[in-house]
């Protein structure tokens, strides 16, 4: 049995529907804190199985005991967190507070329970404001923000344990930028609020619930003046986690990877591939940069390739496809 933390999440839900398909047994956990319960039946509905869920919060030891006191758990896929940068520089307490306390009670928990095979949800903002691109795993770590850095000090606490006992097998992630949708158009992201990221902000605007754009700073050292990242589809990333778990479970030892493309985009080329999809004009507004934001930042994702055999599949046209797909079919999100 896979425990799933975080597991009706934009990424978790994903993952989820790719660890069943794969044949693989899952209980997943979340709070709803970031998310809703209406995407567990659509869960079901995509993957034919009744899913096993417990609603609780990875920061409560009491309940994630109970999780492994009333299941065998062989490995975990950990999800659970706080993820707002912009927030994580107003609430640096709650971030480090929740992302730190969830990840221990569930190491603790586990290593009682001999379970010693997790994936841990990591993230590219551990690199910063990168010397050179694309980003290697070897680049220097020198995360901007509070939630950055509790990816950082997520990854240190798993390494010195990985270290302490080499019966623990540890897989890192470190994604880049998360788009798209499922291509049943029936999960996808499902912000609270504002979006705090580009993909559903376009997808708002181009359905006319959000009357345009902003665009932070044309005058970055790019060749559109716009900042570029590197944008992956989140079923190029499911797959990952799933081949990541089935890694460790067949005795590969602890690893860190990227998860990417390979390619960076501007913003400006991801609102004409958004526009080429939709059909819709993205009116925009360059307004200056914000605090904490850099030029430029892609993967270089050869070793998760040697590692795992992956690589990402889906372009970028794909990628605003599934988005645009998923936000024509859901205006009000999951409450549609």
């Amino acid at each position: 049995m896979i425990l799933l933390t975080g597991a009706t999440g934009y990424i978790g839900s994903h993952v989820w529907l790719e660890l069943l398909l794969a044949g693989h047994s899952v209980i997943g956990i979340d709070n709803f804190i970031n998310s809703t319960p209406l995407v567990l039946k659509r869960l079901e509905t995509l993957s034919g199985n009744k899913l096993n869920f417990l609603e609780g919060d990875v920061c409560d030891s009491i309940f994630i005991g109970n999780v492994f006191k009333q299941n065998s758990i062989t490995g975990v896929i950990h999800f659970a967190a706080l993820k707002a940068v912009g927030d994580s520089v107003h609430q640096p307490l709650a971030y480090y507070k929740n992302n730190i306390t969830g990840l221990l009670n569930l190491l603790e928990v586990a290593q009682n329970y001999d379970c010693r095979n997790f994936v841990f949800s990591s993230s590219a903002t551990v690199y910063g404001d990168p010397d050179r691109v694309p980003i290697d795993e070897s680049a220097a770590l020198r995360p901007t923000s509070p939630y950055g850095q509790t990816k950082l000090m997520s990854e240190q606490i798993l390494k010195d344990l990985g270290e302490s006992n080499d019966s623990w097998r540890i897989a890192s992630l470190r994604y880049f930028n998360p788009v798209g949708a499922h291509d049943s158009g029936l999960i996808g992201e499902n912000p609270q609020g504002v979006p705090n990221n580009l993909s559903p902000l376009l997808a708002q605007v181009a359905a006319g619930s959000r009357s345009g754009l902003k665009v932070y700073g044309n005058d970055w050292p790019t060749p559109d003046g716009t900042g570029v990242r590197d944008y992956i589809h989140v079923c190029d990333l499911a797959r990952a986690h799933v081949l990541a778990l089935e890694s460790l479970e067949s005795g590969q030892a602890s690893f860190v990877v990227n998860l990417g493309t390979g390619n960076g985009y501007s913003v400006l080329e991801i609102i004409r591939a958004y526009e080429k999809v939709s059909g819709k004009n993205i009116p925009y507004e360059v307004v200056p940069r914000r605090a904490g934001d850099i030029a430029i930042c892609y993967a270089n994702p050869a070793l998760a390739e040697e590692l795992l055999g992956w690589k990402a599949e889906h372009n970028l046209e794909k990628m605003c496809a599934d988005s645009w797909q998923w936000q024509a079919k859901n205006p009000l999100g999951y409450e549609s």
